[in-house]
């Protein structure tokens, strides 16, 4: 389903957005430049990634897999995305600065080319849908679109997912070196916990969303995260600890009461009614079904957004 592999792609955004629960140590000059050339592309990530898939989504929804035809019932024509200049001007100086991860900016590199070429793509078809011009040349340029529009969202769902793949391995390195650096500093109070529960939270996505859900490493994951979730009640506030706010506790549990409900879902092999299935196939609204991807997506969000608040909502 379009939607709801948007929404788990608009999740992991969310999670590589620069975050903080609590003060860390003072950061060292080396790891200040890596987080700035990180910050750059999670930048280009977090402002064009979510919109572009959206534009596919968009499309998709009125035109076959083959292209527009003409006799369409309905045409939403496609999205346009915002402007990548600043994507491009940031990604050639982050790839420029130390430390240089070759791999990685050849990843943003492609990512930059992809986006830029989609860009104007989708301005063209957006005039071309919006001015209804297709009722002038019996959509003969629409079909001439579709393939190159095509072409532009597959390049970007690869670059796409190819810096984003290198984003999270540098982000779950730094994340576990600083959850050790925690606990041997501070032994295992509120900041470790709030810090273990949102490493735990993503690995749970990830079981939830592989291509072929395991449903063992599925249980294990959120086992284990339900675990974190109570001992960061009980830590909090506890011998003088810092007390987390219970916005932040709130939507710790809901996102784990979704998982649970989707896990499930897909054990009990529970197929959505109908009702079920409009809701998911609109862009937007598939969050209001229980124990769906896409609410399994807001409910992280969620957490994310209390997480980046620092957890004291």
């Amino acid at each position: 389903m379009r939607n709801a592999t948007f929404l788990v792609i608009a999740a992991v955004i969310a999670f590589l957005e620069p975050a903080a629960a609590q003060q860390a140590p003072p950061a060292s000059p080396a790891n200040a430049q890596l987080t700035q050339k990180m910050n750059a592309y999670v930048g280009c990530i977090n402002r064009l990634s979510a919109r572009s898939y959206e534009s596919r989504d968009r499309y998709f929804s009125w035109a076959a897999k083959n292209g527009p035809t003409g006799k369409e019932r309905i045409i939403y024509g496609t999205y346009t995305i915002y402007d990548t200049t600043d994507c491009k001007t940031n990604v050639a100086a982050a790839n420029a600065a130390e430390p240089h991860d070759a791999g990685l900016e050849a990843a943003a590199n492609a990512y930059v080319a992809a986006v830029t070429t989609l860009e104007p793509l989708l301005k063209e078809a957006d005039d071309y849908y919006t001015q209804e011009n297709y009722k002038d040349d019996k959509m003969a340029k629409g079909k001439a679109l579709h393939p190159r529009l095509v072409a532009a969202w597959d390049a970007f769902a690869g670059a796409d997912k190819a810096l984003r793949a290198g984003v999270e391995a540098i982000n779950d390195k730094r994340a576990a070196e600083q959850l050790a650096a925690i606990e041997a500093s501070e032994g295992r109070k509120t900041h470790y916990y709030v810090e273990a529960l949102m490493i735990q939270a993503k690995r749970v996505l990830r079981a939830q969303q592989a291509d072929k859900p395991d449903i063992d490493a599925i249980t294990q994951a959120l086992n284990e995260y339900e675990a974190t979730v109570k001992a960061t009640e009980d830590a909090s506030g506890k011998d003088g600890d810092a007390k987390l706010g219970s916005m932040f506790i709130g939507s710790a549990k809901s996102f784990l009461t979704t998982a649970k409900q989707l896990m499930r879902r897909v054990r009990d092999k529970v197929p959505y009614s109908s009702g079920e299935k409009m809701m998911l196939s609109n862009v937007g609204a598939g969050w209001m079904v229980e124990g769906s991807p896409p609410r399994l997506m807001r409910d992280y969000n969620q957490l994310v957004d209390g997480y980046n608040r620092g957890a004291r909502i």
